[in-house]
C-alpha cells in the first residue's frame, strides 16, 4: 500500500492589521523577546535552546537565512512591529498579536509566531516559496521601504 504525502496547507486565518495602534506598537517594540525554536536551527548559536539544536526534516531553517544570533532575530521581530507588519488576530490574553512578519536584508521574508502570551516571546522561521501570504508580506515590507 502506497502512503500519499499530505500537501502542506498554510493557515488562512493570517490577515495583516489594517489600522495601527501606534501606543500598543511602541509598547511592543520594547517588550517583545525571542525564544527560538530548536526544529528551526541546524546550529544553537547563542539561542540557548534544549536541546541546542534539533532540526526536523521538511522545517524551514533560520541558519540558511543568516540569522544565527538572538539578537539579529530581535531586531527583525522590532523592524516587522515597527513597519506594521504584525496580524490583526490577537493571541491568546488579547495583548500581543499572534504573528509578526519581517523580510531579512537579502529579500527573504520571514513569519515569527507568537509562544509565550505572558512574555510577548516568539520564534521565527523562513516563509516557504510556496505560502501565498509571501507575497503579501513582501508587498507591505515594499510600501513601507517607499514611506521612509
Amino acid at each position: 500500500m502506497a502512503f500519499k504525502r499530505r500537501q502542506r496547507t498554510y493557515n488562512p486565518k493570517r490577515r495583516l492589521v489594517m489600522e495601527i495602534d501606534f501606543s500598543a506598537q511602541a509598547d511592543w517594540q520594547n517588550q517583545v523577546s525571542y525564544g527560538g525554536n530548536p526544529e528551526h536551527k541546524r546550529n544553537p548559536g547563542d539561542f540557548g535552546l534544549t536541546p541546542p539544536s534539533d532540526p526536523r526534516p521538511g522545517k524551514m531553517l533560520c541558519d540558511d537565512t543568516g540569522i544565527i544570533t538572538r539578537q539579529a532575530a530581535l531586531s527583525l521581530l522590532q523592524k516587522g512591529l515597527s513597519a506594521g507588519l504584525y496580524s490583526s488576530r490577537m493571541g491568546h490574553g488579547d495583548y500581543w498579536p499572534q504573528n509578526i512578519w519581517a523580510v531579512t536584508e537579502t529579500g527573504l521574508p520571514m513569519e515569527a509566531q507568537l509562544e509565550n502570551p505572558a512574555k510577548g516571546t516568539y520564534h521565527g522561521y523562513p516563509m516557504p516559496e510556496q505560502d501565498p501570504f509571501r507575497e503579501e508580506v513582501l508587498k507591505r515590507w515594499e510600501q513601507r521601504d517607499a514611506h521612509v
